[in-house]
């Protein structure tokens, strides 16, 4: 579609303020790459000071929904070793999460001492809304819930992992559906803010003045029997975009901040 442009925000910025590109090896400044490189390549490279790349190795264990709340608790729990209570009070902005398959017999130990609850389920590794659903039965979980029979290989053989053929349900991270949430205009939202993170060690952050607010188009229900209407639980830009709302073409369902 010819009437549609694509930018590269990033070469565009860095060409506006006179940088150059450059096919060199190792002459550089900032090298913008993929995760592939930074898996294969960035420990087998020396860097100088004055070069910058735009990952950082193992960066998935706060990418991964999954790793993010492992790593998470992992943090509250060695701040109260530690004695820091306060501290570790602040990592408690996740409501209840369990990881399943894994997790699922503590999921539904935790799922029966909330009745009627609804709970969102959420693939660890995708991303703009794919995958996510409500559940508040545990029937709709089948499909992670655990054989509770084991049947050896014919032949009293063991299997390898290579001969494995017969893979394991996706991996999703079920939570607690925060079912009052803060609402603007009767819609659900969420708060971007552009940040560059520096250094990990010592903890670097800048950020950014500016941000925006993504809202869904749809008045927010907590209604049990309206839960597949992602349109007014899911804020997602991709989610939206379907919603057919002539305030979406208007604003795109944003807002500055």
């Amino acid at each position: 579609d010819s009437s549609v442009s694509e930018y590269n925000t990033i070469y565009d910025v860095l060409k506006s303020r006179g940088w150059k590109e450059t096919d060199a090896e190792t002459d550089w400044h900032i090298f913008w790459t993929d995760k592939d490189w930074i898996h294969g390549i960035f420990d087998k490279v020396h860097l100088d000071p004055h070069q910058h790349v735009n990952h950082y190795l193992n960066h998935y264990e706060l990418t991964r929904k999954d790793l993010l709340v492992k790593n998470m608790k992992r943090m509250r729990r060695q701040l109260e070793k530690d004695g820091r209570v306060e501290e570790a009070l602040k990592y408690n902005v996740c409501p209840i999460t369990f990881v399943v398959p894994q997790e699922y017999n503590m999921f539904v130990e935790e799922f029966k001492k909330h009745t009627g609850s609804t709970w969102i389920m959420k693939p660890v590794g995708r991303s703009q809304g794919a995958g996510i659903f409500l559940v508040n039965k545990l029937a709709q979980l089948q499909q992670w819930r655990p054989a509770t029979t084991w049947k050896g290989p014919a032949g009293g053989k063991d299997y390898d992992d290579d001969e494995q053929t017969k893979e394991g349900p996706e991996l999703y991270v079920v939570q607690k559906y925060v079912d009052d949430p803060l609402l603007i205009g009767g819609k659900k939202f969420d708060i971007r803010l552009y940040v560059i993170v520096t250094s990990y060690h010592p903890l670097t952050v800048y950020m950014h003045r500016g941000g925006f607010c993504r809202f869904s188009m749809t008045r927010y229900s907590n209604d049990k029997s309206d839960m597949s209407n992602l349109g007014q639980h899911l804020t997602n830009v991709a989610v939206q975009k379907h919603s057919g709302k002539a305030a979406y073409k208007r604003t795109g369902a944003k807002w500055d901040v």
